[in-house]
């Protein structure tokens, strides 16, 4: 087993709840083999409440968490990325950086729970259900044999992962 570890990068346009959902789910999954990160074109500032809530209900960790610019992993000295997914539409149709590395990049789109409007309990219920769809690629992706398997039969896996259960889109165009 390789001691590598992988440097994940979640984007969301406004970084304030999927892509933080990643992030955090990955590195508490991630069994140290992954270093997960989130970031948004246009973050909101600051992480939506029910995402900690969210978090922190499942046991995951939400020390340090924060809605920040993809601009950050694009400077020289920020951790070079080895896979970049989009987790909502919008971001994967927007003209995204240059990322160091040319990592591998996968679509697993999902709707925003941070959107819902309702009651309490919907809004609540939205938020576990895309933790639980996150759960589910997450699993899925740190399963895979990263340090056997060959790029184009990875790329296949990866994008078959963001047609899992919760996906916005079948599309997997992500820059």
């Amino acid at each position: 087993m390789s001691d590598r570890i992988y440097n994940v990068l979640f984007l969301c346009t406004g970084n304030s709840a999927r892509s933080i959902l990643g992030e955090a789910l990955l590195n508490h999954v991630g069994a140290g083999r992954f270093r997960a990160f989130s970031a948004g074109s246009t973050p909101k500032g600051s992480v939506h409440p029910l995402t900690l809530e969210t978090l922190a209900t499942a046991g995951i960790a939400i020390d340090g968490l924060r809605s920040k610019s993809w601009e950050e992993f694009a400077v020289p000295g920020a951790p070079v990325m080895d896979f970049v997914f989009t987790v909502c539409d919008n971001a994967a149709n927007e003209a995204c950086p240059i990322w160091p590395g040319q990592p591998m990049t996968a679509h697993w789109g999902l709707e925003d729970p941070a959107a819902v409007e309702g009651t309490d309990f919907q809004r609540r219920a939205a938020f576990a259900a895309t933790l639980r769809y996150l759960r589910n690629r997450i699993g899925a992706f740190v399963n895979l044999p990263l340090a056997s398997i060959d790029r184009m039969a990875l790329n296949s896996r990866l994008e078959g992962i963001g047609a899992m259960d919760g996906t916005t889109t079948k599309s997997s165009n992500v820059a």
